[in-house]
């Protein structure tokens, strides 16, 4: 068995000897001592406070102010539910506090929504709120469960790599209790700061050995995860193994179970994602694309619709219900490696920023400048309107647009081949005949299609422009990750034959020159020739090191484990990087297994994202300006044929009552154009999360690559259509200048 080294045999030492101070001081005294010795109580708050998000802590507080105004108790049986969500997520809430949230919010924005809708006089919002506050309740019900899955989420992706640590340090140093603390500096959130928080236990005495806390901590993935716990099981099983063959067998078995098992539920995840995602195309895609094809008729027959009743429906009630319906199928995703995320390297801050003319600014203003500068475009239709309401009406009798020549057309008024065409076109409605209601013009339906643009293409360029420099240092990483594990095996094997790791990092750097993993050895071999560094300085010094060039944690972690094992001799070092090689071979095998299950579902939602969804969101725009201009313009013909006929004693015609004033194209473009965008970013999300895991800088360049396209496209098409099927149109009713 490998003997402990003596910094290792220091930290035990100091960690028990912190213990009988407390023991031995005077009773007075014991909390003074106490306070004194505990640093992984303040090592695990300080990690709590930097990773838990402010929006766990805004939760926080609202549950605390609602218990504090109402305090409503759970029942028995949802009470304990809340209790072990709390305990998974380390909320500072209680569940009394959770329940009277879920009960009170809503209650509050009903009441409130009621008042105002009725202030206004609207029924239909009055309706709105009313629901909203009743179906609010589920979500806020199941809140800390919905949390905690979330955070499973996040942790289950780390539990390969959690085992992978624990594994190769125990190899080298048969503690359980270093090799937690191991695997705990080098995750980051959510399970690493639970792994803090099974040592924090060990330390507070809450716990007898480590042993007692980490069992007391996998009760909470025995339904979820049983392979995690299985393997951690095996991991405590080989600290009562005699033989050192036997004791590494038991540790390759528990890195064998939680692979084995992983695989397993990814085949059985992408075999079951088919259905929900189906489900998701046709709440997200197909129901609402037929929807919007029949709105128009709709809204010109029902006076009572009004564009923003639909825009509460598509712009905010039907995304959220695709994000949540997103996030329940995210929540079945088994574990796997947690992926290349360097988004929060503090290293990389400057390179998300934009560097214009030698200086470096935040892509932030700029995009935000672009944006009002095109949303400014878009609305500029309601602003000539609201400056000079009745400029550009269109309200000439047929006698006086005989009589008219184009030199007397109304202001805003053009001709194109011989068909009358409006600006803006606002009319007068047809119940008072004194409401001005549009804009009902083509080019104010053009012009509205900068406001989704604006959107899509201040959002993407931001999210583009913050992460075009960082992706590359990401995929550089994710390729060195790739090769890793042949160049780790070279290295072992110069280790193994009586090298010294300076001169084996040389040897390397040369065998694999041309590589990413070349590049990575020979900036090691660098600082210490050039440099006179340690190997340990030539690998993780924050401005020269190596992994400042390439940081990844699989990276950092294999290194660890070097300098660890070299202290213990090269042989030793040799064979534990050895493993190291075949456990990340056996990591990347299990991801490259996903993405050949996944590849069918995530080619087909790709697809909806960048191609058919903003294509056919344009053609049902044409289509829809199409019918508003043909029913708008049959409307009026009706009406003076009626007043013709009620002129000649004939009576009034009925169809005509019939029609309704219809919805402005200028609106309904609207409405779908920010659908649109919506809806790429939020099944980019999706796509992202189900692919990659918890990758947020590819994630954030994602988006930001589908938001420009998706909207840019779905802009164009809708513009052309528009154009042609209104000409279209025009020829069909006969709007000429005869």
């Amino acid at each position: 068995m490998p003997e402990i080294t003596k910094d290792e045999v220091n930290k035990l030492l100091q960690k028990y000897k912190g213990e009988l101070q407390v023991e031995m001081s005077a009773p007075e005294q014991k909390e003074k001592v106490k306070e004194s010795v505990e640093t992984k109580t303040r090592a695990y708050q300080q990690f709590k406070d930097e990773y838990v998000t402010k929006k766990l802590s805004t939760y926080e507080n609202a549950c605390k102010q609602a218990e504090n105004l109402i305090s409503i108790k759970p029942e028995p049986k949802k009470f304990k539910i809340y209790e072990d969500a709390i305990r998974t997520t380390h909320m500072n809430v209680t569940p009394t506090g959770v329940y009277s949230l879920a009960v009170l919010l809503p209650v509050i924005i009903g009441l409130l929504g009621m008042v105002i809708a009725l202030a206004f006089g609207s029924l239909y919002f009055t309706i709105f709120f009313l629901a909203s506050a009743f179906v609010l309740y589920f979500p806020l019900a199941s809140a800390p469960q919905t949390m905690a899955n979330s955070w499973k989420l996040k942790a289950s992706n780390q539990m390969v790599l959690a085992i992978f640590y624990t594994v190769t340090y125990m190899r080298h140093t048969s503690n359980l209790e270093l090799a937690i603390d191991f695997a705990s500096e080098r995750l980051g959130a959510p399970l690493g700061l639970d792994l803090k928080r099974v040592l924090w236990g060990v330390e507070t005495e809450k716990f007898g050995n480590i042993k007692e806390a980490l069992d007391d901590y996998l009760k909470v993935w025995r339904d979820s995860n049983m392979e995690f716990v299985e393997s951690m099981h095996l991991i405590e099983g080989s600290l009562f193994e005699g033989a050192e063959e036997s004791r590494l067998g038991m540790l390759d078995k528990a890195l064998d179970v939680i692979l084995e098992e992983t695989y397993e539920k990814m085949l059985h995840y992408a075999h079951n994602l088919k259905s929900p995602i189906t489900m998701l195309h046709m709440l997200g895609i197909i129901l609402p694309i037929l929807t919007l094809v029949i709105l128009p008729l709709v809204v010109s027959f029902m006076e009572g619709i009004k564009w923003y009743h639909l825009a509460m429906m598509y712009d905010v009630v039907l995304p959220l219900a695709i994000f949540y319906l997103g996030k329940k199928i995210l929540s079945t995703r088994p574990s796997g490696s947690a992926g290349v995320d360097i988004s929060n390297d503090p290293r990389l801050k400057n390179k998300r920023k934009l560097k214009i003319f030698g200086t470096v600014v935040d892509p932030l203003p700029l995009c935000i400048m672009i944006g009002v500068a095109l949303f400014l475009v878009g609305v500029s239709p309601l602003l000539i309107h609201f400056a000079a309401p009745g400029w550009d009406v269109v309200y000439l009798s047929e006698a006086e647009w005989g009589q008219s020549q184009l030199q007397t057309l109304p202001v805003g008024t053009y001709v194109v081949e011989n068909i009358k065409y409006s600006l803006l076109e606002y009319k007068y409605d047809s119940v008072t005949g004194e409401t001005l209601i549009g804009p009902f013009g083509l080019v104010a339906a053009i012009l509205g299609c900068f406001i989704p643009i604006a959107l899509g293409l201040s959002v993407g360029l931001y999210y583009r422009l913050r992460t075009q420099n960082v992706l590359k240092i990401r995929n550089d990483t994710k390729k060195l990750e790739d090769e890793f594990a042949s160049a780790l095996f070279q290295l072992g094997n110069r280790l193994g034959d009586g090298f010294p790791a300076e001169i084996a990092f040389q040897k390397v750097a040369i065998a694999m020159e041309g590589t990413t993993s070349g590049e990575f050895f020979n900036i090691v071999s660098s600082n210490i020739t050039r440099l006179g560094m340690s190997v340990e300085d030539a690998l993780f010094d924050e401005n020269i090191g190596a992994i400042s060039k390439f940081p990844s944690d699989t990276i950092r972690t294999s290194m660890k484990v070097l300098v660890e094992s070299a202290k213990k001799g090269p042989l030793i070092a040799a064979e534990a990087l050895i493993n190291v090689s075949k456990y990340i071979k056996q990591m990347h095998s299990v991801d490259e297994r996903l993405k050949d299950l996944l590849a069918d579902i995530i080619s087909s939602m790709n697809s909806q994202i960048k191609f058919l969804s903003p294509v056919i969101s344009g053609i049902v725009i044409g289509i829809t300006s199409m019918v508003t201009s043909i029913l708008g313009r049959l409307s009026g013909q009706l009406q003076k044929l009626a007043t013709d006929q009620s002129a000649m004693g004939g009576g009034n015609i009925g169809i005509t009552s019939l029609f309704g004033d219809g919805l402005p194209t200028f609106y309904f473009q609207l409405i779908v154009g920010l659908y649109v965008v919506e809806l790429a970013i939020i099944m980019t999300s999706i796509v992202n999360s189900i692919e990659n895991g918890s990758d947020k800088l590819n994630g954030e360049y994602l988006i930001g690559q589908n938001a420009v396209k998706s909207t840019l496209l779905y802009s164009g098409i809708a513009i052309v259509i528009m154009v042609l099927f209104n000409i279209v149109a025009a020829n069909l009713i006969g709007t000429g200048l005869g």
